[in-house]
Parts: C-alpha cells; structure tokens; sequence
C-alpha cells in the first residue's frame, strides 16, 4: 500500500467515526445535528438532551416540543439568573432565526428528560422526535455519551 493510499484510508476512517457519532437530521430549511446526551447515575430522575438547530430558510422557526418515551415527560428548557442563583426553567418554545442556529447546550437552551424510565447508558441512544413549528416533525436519535461529558461543540470539530 502507497503512503497516498494509507493517507486516504486513514482520512475515510477518521470521517467515518466523526460521522457516526454526530446524530443529524434535515427536514426542509431545518437541520439539527450532534443530538448528545449524558450517561446518568443509576438513580437519577432527570437527563438532558442537547444538540445544534440551524434555520437556512428565509422564515424563523421553533422547536416547540418533542416525543421520546426513554422519560414519562420531556420538556424545553433554559438556564437563568435569579438573585445570582442559576435555574432551570420550562420553554413553551426555543426559536431558530432564520438564516442563524440555535445551540442547545450545558448552561442554556436544553431538553429535560423528566422521570427516567432507566438510566441513560454511554453508548446507547435516545430515540426522538423534534417537533417545530413551522417545519414539522424530524426524528433523530441522541447519543448518550460517559457521565461527566462537557462538550459544547460539534463531535466532528474535535
């Protein structure tokens, strides 16, 4: 084998991992990609959810729900300041600006996973569905990552 020829096998092997552990979806001008989760304590009620939603049409959108039966409810979440205390708050909807992204991440804009019906295990997935507002509905699976995992951008970045 040719150094060329490990060089590009070495590069397919490297795209093919980063790809199969970013969870992407595309339904319209809507695309939602790096569906992560974290690995939760056996006892743990709650997980959260996170991914990356970019608006290329002309028109804004939101998410305003989704399906998943790994918890008996699923809620939108933010973080904010009260009295220099950080909380977590229900969203009736996270906006996409059109042409722009949204980031749901640690710290900001979030899925809750309430009452688990199991723990979330590291290197399972979370089968969903994204509903928008205007878009409609997309289903994407969300990777469920070691416990204590901080990423805050794309898997294929690192």
């Amino acid at each position: 084998m040719t150094l060329s020829s490990r060089a590009l096998l070495a590069l397919a092997a490297l795209t093919f991992t980063a790809t199969a552990h970013a969870q992407s979806a595309k339904l319209g001008a809507i695309e939602v990609s790096d569906a992560w989760s974290r690995e939760t304590p056996p006892t743990a009620a709650v997980g959260g959810g996170f991914m990356v939603l970019k608006n290329s049409g002309k028109t804004d959108d939101a998410l305003v729900a989704i399906k998943a039966d790994v918890s008996k409810t699923v809620e939108l979440h933010t973080h904010l300041m009260e009295g220099g205390v950080a909380r977590m708050r229900a969203v009736p909807k996270i906006p996409v600006p059109a042409g722009g992204s949204t980031e749901l991440k640690p710290g900001s804009f979030h899925v809750m996973f309430i009452d688990l019906k199991a723990p979330l295990k590291a290197g399972t997935k979370i089968p969903a569905t994204l509903v928008f507002e205007k878009a409609g509905e997309v289903k994407v699976d969300f990777v469920v990552e070691a416990f204590g995992a901080r990423r805050t951008a794309p898997a294929h970045k690192h």
